[in-house]
């Protein structure tokens, strides 16, 4: 690595670890699920990805490791990559995104399975859609929900066609949601905001 390329990646790898520190204080990573994503390089696409099994609760040195555009490790190690690292290759390969994030919690997997049958959950007159760019008074947000295939490469070709923007958000069903920003800090303001938004909707669904 060049001087430059040390100091960006280790760069990312600290912004990855703070946004990991933040979601971990949030609870949003039982059972060391959840999987978090930031790219490092475009020429050629290098980007750092979760390793598999960890606890995220904890901030070591081997919480990340390097992978190519094809989520495979750039340099020998005994790290595996997160299960779903295709999904982030495929944010990576098909749109500017610059940071992706995947957390399972209660909120995101239950209203999955509700509006799963429809394909998608909708929000309008909610403030926190502003988060993703929506500001008209009648604007609509509208999250895909996908089957959650077991298959990684057929979940990968499924959720790829719901890549048509640089930022975005896409939920699988009976798994948790997936979602990519320009950087860090968008992503994990897009996740922030579907989590407060997924919530709202369960509470009310509940009082009803």
């Amino acid at each position: 690595m060049t001087q430059q390329t040390l100091n960006n990646f280790q760069e990312k790898w600290s912004e990855l670890a703070d946004v990991k520190d933040v979601l971990a204080a949030r609870d949003w990573f039982m059972g060391t699920s959840g999987n978090l994503a930031i790219k490092v390089n475009d020429e050629p696409l290098h980007f750092l990805v979760t390793a598999s099994g960890k606890d995220k609760y904890k901030r070591t040195d081997e919480d990340f490791l390097l992978v190519d555009e094809a989520g495979e490790p750039v340099e020998t190690t005994h790290l595996k990559p997160s299960t779903e690292t295709l999904l982030h290759s495929a944010i990576y390969n098909k749109t500017g995104a610059g940071c992706s994030l995947h957390v399972h919690t209660v909120a995101n997997n239950v209203l999955s399975e509700l509006y799963g049958d429809d394909g998608k959950i909708d929000f309008n007159g909610q403030e926190l859609i502003k988060a993703f760019g929506l500001w008209d008074e009648n604007a609509l947000l509208s999250i895909p929900i996908i089957a959650n295939h077991a298959d990684i490469p057929k979940l990968t070709e499924v959720f790829a066609k719901h890549l048509t923007a640089d930022k975005g958000a896409v939920l699988i069903r009976n798994h948790g949601i997936t979602v990519w920003g320009k950087d860090a800090f968008e992503a994990k303001k897009l996740l922030e905001a579907s989590e407060f938004l997924f919530q709202y909707q369960l509470a009310l669904l509940q009082l009803k």
